[in-house]
């Protein structure tokens, strides 16, 4: 069932919004300009809301920014976990979790990066509370490809005497510079010849 929030508009008359909808409305402008590059229209538009609206289901800009950047990062989250429990070894889950970063140049789209990255690029030095986000964010990705390390190494592909928590993190920072060499205009040969040397650092 879906839910929704019932406000009073600004002119009196009630009005209904499915809150989920409109999050995910915002987080793709988010996502799309950053935060200092969308203004409060652009996000009105998207969300399909009224500025009162917005204040009283949200409290600010940067609380509904939080609230997106909170679940970009159950999406990412849940995303992995998915795809490491239907693959058929934690290594096949490591190459195409890699490989996917491929998506953001063979696309239609331009590439966007990473939510939580470009975050931490653009107010993690700012914006105290944020940092404390992108933070928490990036060890809950860090701990579900730890899982994905430690499971190829039970499994004989990844040498079991390597620290998995250091893989992982490795793992994380590989992505986030993939997804910024594709967001700079880097082409899919080029990003290719990245992913190869680093699942060969993996080994």
């Amino acid at each position: 069932m879906v839910h929704k929030l019932s406000m009073v508009a600004s002119i009196g008359r009630p009005l209904e919004f499915d809150p989920e909808a409109a999050l995910e409305a915002a987080m793709q402008v988010f996502w799309a300009k950053g935060y200092e590059q969308t203004s409060m229209q652009e996000l009105l538009t998207a969300m399909d809301l009224s500025k009162s609206s917005l204040y009283q289901a949200f409290g600010s800009k940067q609380g509904l920014f939080r609230r997106c950047l909170a679940r970009y990062a159950d999406q990412l989250t849940a995303h992995l976990r998915e795809g490491l429990a239907a693959a058929p070894s934690g290594w096949a889950f490591i190459e195409s979790f890699l490989y996917s970063i491929l998506q953001d140049v063979e696309g239609a789209a331009q590439p966007r990066g990473c939510l939580v990255m470009n975050t931490a690029s653009e107010l993690a030095q700012s914006e105290p509370p944020i940092a404390e986000d992108v933070a928490a964010s990036i060890a809950r990705f860090r701990r579900t490809l730890r899982t994905a390390v430690e499971r190829a190494q039970r499994e004989g592909d990844v040498d079991p005497r390597r620290d998995a928590a250091t893989l992982a993190a490795f793992l994380v920072s590989s992505m986030s510079g993939l997804k910024v060499q594709a967001k700079a205009g880097a082409d899919a040969d080029t990003l290719r010849g990245i992913i190869e040397v680093a699942l060969k650092a993996l080994r």
